[in-house]
């Protein structure tokens, strides 16, 4: 897979995370626009570790469609694929933080022109020129840009690209939440590696023990290779044919939000196989991957927003070396 053009293209949303910013001088609340949507986030963080990669999504022709593209390509994302959408708005994303860094979203979204992505619209020849493909649910959400992700997906396994997923799941954006889990369901049988949350582990299995959770989904998919829980705080689990491995979280104070710690997490573990493969993992390798995961994670929420907030690989690895 070394001669293809991308090590990693992903498909899904863009849009602008609104999140406060402080008062005004009349008592009002700031909001400041930070780039994000996570497959972008997730390109955005692999470009810090010297990845290639190329985004496929829409967003509306507006002032925040172009600031998202402009944003994405200075991060050095390949956007000659994003599509300009004349009549839908770019999706945008209020987010109140609480004490903790957790965080409550607001979505303006009906529609958005993230959802409005159709299958015509998929550059087949990118995604089969692709090491990994990327997706998450968000692009799942309506029948449209549903069929323009199966779509992706259908090229990516021509192309012989390993499948990363993310089901990333916000129940207000779905019309039910039988619909979301179903199409989540429908993302764990096409991937090779995951990345889920503890909550979405239990959303999925009804189990908060995770070693149940992942029982579960890794006996009802057998096809994922590399199973990965993150839970927040606590730190992050992997799980490899037999072998089991947990890291605790970087927990160095500064927590400021979570936006994006998780879209970091995936992409160190998506370079990580770029680097390391799939084949004969230890619990060595496992160790490491999350131990550098979770500690670039613990930086992204000691700043604002996602795409503009990625480390660099030498600042992970000088907290690595404390």
């Amino acid at each position: 897979m070394s001669d293809k053009k991308f090590d990693v293209t992903a498909l899904g949303e863009l849009l602008i995370d609104f999140t406060e910013n402080g008062r005004s001088g009349q008592g009002n609340t700031l909001f400041e626009a930070n780039p994000g949507g996570a497959p972008c986030n997730v390109l955005a963080m692999l470009q810090k570790l010297g990845r290639s990669c190329a985004f496929v999504g829409k967003v509306g022709e507006d002032m925040f469609g172009r600031l998202l593209r402009d944003a994405a390509a200075q991060a050095g994302i390949c956007m000659d694929y994003l599509v300009f959408d004349r009549d839908a708005r770019t999706t945008l994303a209020f987010v109140q933080t609480f004490p903790n860094g957790d965080r409550d979203f607001s979505f303006y979204r009906n529609p958005g022109a993230d959802m409005m992505l159709t299958e015509e619209e998929v550059p087949a020849e990118v995604v089969e020129n692709s090491r990994i493909f990327h997706f998450g649910t968000l692009s799942m959400t309506h029948e449209g840009v549903r069929r323009a992700t199966v779509k992706a997906i259908s090229h990516a396994k021509a192309g012989g690209a390993l499948l990363s997923f993310d089901p990333n799941l916000r129940p207000p954006l779905w019309d039910s939440l039988d619909n979301a889990k179903a199409q989540i369901e429908y993302g764990l049988g096409q991937c090779d590696i995951l990345k889920i949350a503890d909550n979405e582990l239990e959303f999925m299995t009804g189990k908060t023990d995770f070693d149940q959770g992942a029982a579960i989904l890794r006996e009802r998919h057998p096809n994922i290779k590399l199973f990965n829980v993150t839970a927040g705080a606590e730190g992050s689990y992997s799980y490899y044919e037999d072998k089991r491995v947990f890291v605790p979280a970087c927990k160095l104070g500064g927590t400021i939000e979570t936006t994006g710690a998780g879209d970091t997490f995936c992409a160190s573990v998506l370079n990580f196989v770029l680097e390391r493969g799939l084949e004969g993992l230890t619990e060595g390798d496992l160790t490491d991957m999350l131990r550098f995961a979770n500690t670039a994670a613990y930086i992204v929420t000691t700043r604002k927003g996602a795409i503009r907030s990625m480390p660099e690989r030498g600042e992970v690895e000088a907290l690595l070396g404390r």
